[in-house]
């Protein structure tokens, strides 16, 4: 790939693995985009994440170019293998021969799948927010990379820095799911509060009687039902409301005003 092309390859993968701020985000779909860049940019045979969700769950996500491949390769690694490696200690594998992996007993059943699919090498690197471990990327390649066999292998340090911004974008997008649904949760309150300062004025006005005497009736008769006191509200205000009971409940208030 000529340089300036790939500058801007690596460039639009950082921008789309961080463009996560959007409705009906999937974090399988975004991560199997990330991983088709990986192919591309790396010079891989394939690309895969493993993300570990809330209770240990695992999520695989891989790119189009060889899915099924990277997702068996990625399963394969139930036993041992380099993404876990890679989310058990939080830093990266180096590049490794698959051969030599196989010789040394290391990951014996994520190297036979490879082999069966004549990869020759792979690496990891860690899915991570500043201290917080998401999960790992693994890159399949048909070569070995060039480079120094440690954590600063230009490939490795790629492969970093595009699983950070993958990582800093769903980091991103849950803290816009939750400010999404409390935003959701505070208009639902708002409008909660309005309906009952209409129904609350509706009932004043219909009894010519004081506005706090009005709620009081809205809550007591809430309570007594055992319904929320947003739902006695809306039946006020489209008028099927069980007025003689709230006009009990407002007699009930007065007389304990009395008292």
């Amino acid at each position: 790939m000529h340089q300036s092309t790939r500058e801007i390859q690596l460039a639009k993968a950082l921008v789309e693995s961080a463009d996560t701020l959007v409705e009906g985000f999937e974090s399988a779909h975004h991560l199997s985009r990330v991983a088709d860049h990986c192919v591309r940019l790396l010079a891989a045979q394939a690309a895969g994440f493993m993300l570990f969700e809330e209770g240990g769950t695992v999520a695989l996500a891989a790119g189009g170019i060889r899915r099924e491949i990277a997702l068996e390769l990625l399963r394969a690694q139930h036993g041992g293998g380099p993404c876990l490696d890679s989310y058990g200690s939080g830093r990266p594998v180096p590049p490794v021969s698959i051969r030599a992996a196989r010789a040394a007993g290391r990951w014996p059943e994520f190297t036979e799948r490879a082999l069966a699919h004549d990869i020759a090498a792979t690496y990891a690197v860690p899915l991570r927010h500043h201290e917080r471990l998401l999960g790992a990327l693994n890159v399949f390649g048909p070569v070995l990379p060039g480079g120094s066999r440690s954590e600063d292998d230009p490939t490795l340090r790629l492969a970093q820095l595009i699983a950070d911004s993958a990582a800093l974008g769903l980091a991103n997008n849950t803290l816009y799911a939750q400010c999404q649904s409390l935003t959701g949760q505070l208009q639902q309150a708002l409008s909660s509060r309005v309906r009952i300062e209409q129904a609350k004025g509706m009932l004043a006005e219909r009894w010519n009687t004081p506005a706090d005497h009005a709620f009081v009736a809205l809550r007591q008769y809430a309570r007594r039902h055992q319904l929320p006191l947003d739902r006695v509200a809306r039946a006020v205000i489209d008028r099927v409301a069980d007025d003689a009971g709230l006009r009990r409940e407002a007699e009930r208030a007065d007389d304990e005003g009395r008292a």
